[in-house]
């Protein structure tokens, strides 16, 4: 469940980080740098690329928040499951006792109108508690992507390209199919989002 719902929302990520880069072009260019101007690689004015789930996987500040919303979720889900689990045991001890005739019609009754009373509750417990979950996950993605999105405009005031594309898939990655390998700037991102990550852990302002 875990890898599924990290892998589903890093489709998510990749619209939010997608508008983010094609609408910030070529960046300013006169703030702190954060990578050092290099004679190997894209130069000045390339269109580069870099392949968003990788990204994703090696980041340490993504696996950090992803392990702790996966907690949180896991903890939501275990207590629905406890509940949901106590409201059926409820409901199958009430059918067996009208089954052997243990109850009045009355008794019935009433009982059976608390079970409903109960699966209501239930139900609208589990609609908050789905809400929750889809919070803290849509939360951290904005985290996540916001964190990436900021180091990227930081690290092309340096750089200068004209255009830094995400892509995908490792098959057939969109919407880089294939290029230079010159141009993909993947591993050189991963480094430096993690090395201002740990600053970052460090010196918590």
């Amino acid at each position: 469940m875990k890898k599924t719902s990290l892998i589903l929302s890093i489709i998510a990520l990749a619209a939010v980080l997608a508008l983010g880069l094609f609408q910030a072009g070529v960046f300013k260019k006169k703030a702190a740098p954060v990578a050092e101007e290099s004679t190997t690689g894209p130069q000045k004015g390339a269109i580069v690329y870099f392949n968003l789930d990788k990204v994703i996987q090696q980041y340490d500040m993504a696996n950090d928040l992803s392990s702790v919303v996966q907690t949180k979720i896991q903890s939501i889900s275990e207590e629905l499951n406890r509940r949901q689990n106590r409201l059926q045991n409820d409901a199958n001890s009430f059918q067996e006792k009208i089954n052997k005739g243990l109850l009045t019609s009355s008794v019935a009754e009433v009982q059976y109108q608390k079970l409903q009373q109960q699966d209501q509750e239930f139900q609208q417990y589990a609609a908050q508690k789905q809400q929750e979950m889809n919070e803290e996950q849509s939360v951290m993605l904005n985290q996540i992507a916001d964190a990436i999105n900021t180091y990227i405009q930081k690290y092309n005031e340096v750089k200068q390209f004209s255009m830094i594309i995400s892509t995908q898939g490792d098959i057939l990655a969109a919407p880089v199919v294939t290029a230079d390998p010159e141009l993909d700037i993947t591993d050189e991102l991963i480094a430096g989002l993690n090395e201002e990550y740990i600053k970052t852990k460090n010196n918590p302002k």
